[in-house]
């Protein structure tokens, strides 16, 4: 399949606690608004909202179709809430009675009382041709083939095409700007930081048992702290990243010496600094933007990323030699606005927690499809790959021995544990 440049964005956003600090937060938080209806709670966050994103011209009409929606979510709620109750509680009604009587309340509200179907807004930061954004496709498909005329799934397949960064999809997703989005997990764990064991290098044994942890206890582990700290979310799952390799313009690297003063451009992080640090190298986390021209103009003599972001951010055109190091495996969580999710019956609630499982499960065999054609595009391109011996590579694994036991006293034996678990 052919492959084209693409520009991407991934800086980290900031919108969260102490963001606009001792401004008027009408429309958040217990009491705000007292005594208001929907309608005019929504009015108010929206006003709120719009001043904090500061929107430009370029973002006005994608903001205005939000803000529509919204408003006419908030009339529904309204209107619906107006009405009394199709049936009073009996004392004696059962609970699990109770909770079956009120989710077939909830669906009645969206089917029969709602005169819109339930928007469903996925984002990302790439154009459609990538595997996230394909992954993403995937479960709109699923959804609208499930539910039909029930659901109305839009897609923003890039946000910097709105003028935004690639790490506002956190907070776009956070605060129901968007309905869900996918970012590295590498970007929350300022807020998240137990997030940084996932971004240790050499913590997995291969494509198979990353998978297996991140499908399994450890990345149970992972969500449930996203989740504590940053309550907005509803984790749904984690595409893959996949694993890393360095990619230079000076010369073939197999040994730690090989790379010893190379100036390499990292995705912000403070683990992914300090790993190239103790392998010798001069880092410098830049992001996307200003990496890629810092590859190209030659400012940086080296980067790290997946062979098919090699190639697809066009770094092969500058780099000739490419070494399988492995060093890190990324995922990219799947992030839902949680107050979303639990307005929504239980069977669409169930919907797309399947098909974000089965979008998952398709987005991992497209993204070794493409790592195989980004190979194949950097070797026609002249590039050298080098693939290193376990003993090359175990070099490299036991420079960067000092980050696992820092992070064994942070974390504790246990969470190390939950890598291998079954």
């Amino acid at each position: 399949m052919g492959r084209r440049a693409t520009s991407y964005g991934g800086q980290r956003g900031g919108y969260g606690p102490g963001a606009a600090a001792g401004a008027p937060c009408e429309g958040f938080g217990p009491g705000a608004a007292a005594g208001a209806g929907p309608v005019e709670r929504s009015e108010r966050r929206l006003s709120f909202l719009k001043g904090e994103l500061k929107i430009t011209p370029e973002q006005e009409s994608a903001w205005n179709a939000f803000a529509e929606h919204a408003k006419a979510q908030a009339a529904t709620m309204e209107a619906f809430h107006a009405q009394p109750a199709a049936a009073a509680q009996s004392p004696a009604e059962p609970s699990e009675q109770r909770a079956e009587r009120m989710n077939l309340r909830a669906k009645t509200d969206y089917t029969t009382r709602m005169s819109e179907p339930i928007q469903i807004r996925m984002g990302g930061y790439g154009p459609p041709t990538t595997t996230c954004s394909r992954g993403l496709k995937i479960m709109g498909d699923r959804l609208a083939q499930e539910f039909g005329k029930a659901v109305d799934v839009k897609y923003i397949w890039n946000v910097m095409d709105l003028g935004y960064k690639g790490g506002d999809l956190l907070w776009m997703a956070e605060h129901g700007i968007l309905t869900l989005s996918y970012q590295s997990t590498s970007y929350l764990a300022d807020r998240v930081p137990e997030l940084d064991m996932a971004d240790l290098p050499f913590l997995f044994d291969g494509l198979k048992d990353a998978r297996a942890a991140m499908d399994g206890k450890f990345g149970a582990w992972m969500t449930r702290k996203i989740e504590e700290r940053i309550p907005g979310y509803r984790v749904l799952g984690y595409f893959e990243n996949g694993y890393r390799h360095v990619s230079n313009q000076l010369r073939p690297v197999r040994a730690l010496a090989d790379l010893k003063g190379m100036r390499v451009r990292l995705m912000p992080g403070k683990i992914h600094a300090r790993s190239f640090e103790l392998l010798g190298t001069v880092p410098f986390s830049l992001d996307l933007k200003p990496g890629l021209e810092a590859v190209v103009s030659g400012a940086v003599d080296a980067q790290e990323n997946p062979l098919a972001n090699t190639v697809d951010y066009g770094a092969h055109k500058v780099h000739r030699y490419h070494t399988l190091t492995g060093h890190c495996y990324l995922s990219r969580g799947i992030y839902m606005n949680r107050a979303e999710f639990e307005r929504w019956p239980k069977e669409i609630q169930q919907g797309i927690q399947r098909a974000a499982r089965a979008a998952i499960v398709a987005q991992r065999d497209l993204a070794v499809e493409e790592e195989a054609v980004a190979r194949k595009a950097i070797e026609a391109s002249g590039g050298e790959v080098v693939e290193l011996t376990p003993a090359e590579r175990a070099a490299f694994s036991r420079a960067v021995k000092p980050l696992h036991d820092e992070a064994r006293k942070r974390f504790g034996d246990d969470v190390f544990a939950l890598v291998r678990a079954k």
